[in-house]
């Protein structure tokens, strides 16, 4: 059974009422912004990617920030480059907890300002400072490229999704204002791949998914992408950090074979373990997504 047929029998939804509350007031707030920041996970580019961007955006100037940058091979990252630029969008690589890329995202953010105010004065309108909204789904480091903009700890910033829960404005410079918006999320999960990988990347409430389940899907992305693109991934991750090779298991084999091995038979404690292993970085670099045709 594949990934996403197993994910038929197990419909992963989340849409808690504060962001249901939250995507109305964006919507609103956003005839008043004049750039956009979509923040994106680089683990999976292409999942945090909310389908009713476009629409919410329309013409409006955007800068595409793929965060956690750390968190991927320098080749991986050299892909993706080369795919956005494929369908004629730039990507600004940024580690917001480390503050790496952040001055690119400040430059880009007062780029689309200046044509801005010099729209306002061909009207005999004064200059005005940017406008700009950072939205993305919950967990991606919105929070911490916000404090990271402004260089100092000023809206709240932790390790799991639906922390943010209100809309507000904070004052960058004298030439941008950004609004930090909580997460957003697709009020109906209709790409259960894509649910399953915002799960495994804890960008989506725990409430809505099984461990067990989300471990075995881990497991076989991984050797999915260790079969077609080990060069992309560090080498035999899972071997190397449980002594147990996953590669001649499938993802629900596998957590049987290492709650065995290692946690007396456990095997959601196995499955716990494995998920958070990889959130923190432990198993190494490892991409869940590729571009396309690569």
């Amino acid at each position: 059974m594949s990934i996403t047929q197993n994910y038929k029998l197990n419909l992963i939804q989340w849409y808690p009422g504060h962001i249901a509350k939250a995507e109305k007031n964006l919507k609103e707030q956003l005839k008043r912004v004049d750039v956009i920041l979509e923040v994106r996970d680089a683990r999976i580019p292409l999942a945090t990617n909310h389908p009713q961007m476009n629409e919410w955006v329309g013409t409006k100037p955007r800068v595409l920030v793929i965060n956690r940058l750390d968190m991927i091979l320098p080749q991986v990252r050299s892909h993706w480059i080369d795919w956005f630029k494929s369908q004629e969008q730039v990507p600004y690589f940024t580690n917001a907890q480390h503050g790496q890329g952040i001055t690119a995202i400040t430059k880009a953010a007062q780029a689309a300002g200046i044509e801005l105010n010099q729209r306002r004065k061909d009207r005999g309108m004064l200059p005005r400072p940017v406008r700009a909204v950072v939205i993305g789904f919950p967990n991606v480091g919105k929070s911490a490229l916000i404090n990271r903009l402004i260089g100092k700890r000023v809206v709240e910033s932790a390790a799991r999704p639906g922390v943010t829960r209100q809309l507000r404005w904070v004052r960058i410079s004298d030439q941008l204002q950004l609004l930090d918006a909580p997460g957003v999320i697709p009020s109906r999960m209709e790409n259960q791949l894509a649910a399953v990988k915002l799960a495994i990347c804890d960008d989506i409430g725990e409430a809505s998914y099984d461990n067990q389940l989300i471990a075995a899907a881990f497991v076989d992305i991984v050797n999915q992408l260790q079969e077609t693109h080990p060069y992309l991934l560090p080498p035999h991750p899972l071997l190397s950090r449980y002594e147990v090779d996953s590669i001649i298991h499938t993802g629900e084999a596998y957590l049987q074979v290492l709650a065995e091995h290692r946690y007396q038979g456990d095997v959601e404690r196995a499955a716990r373990t494995l998920i958070t292993d990889f959130r923190k970085g432990l198993l190494g670099n490892i991409p869940l997504e590729i571009p396309p045709h690569v």
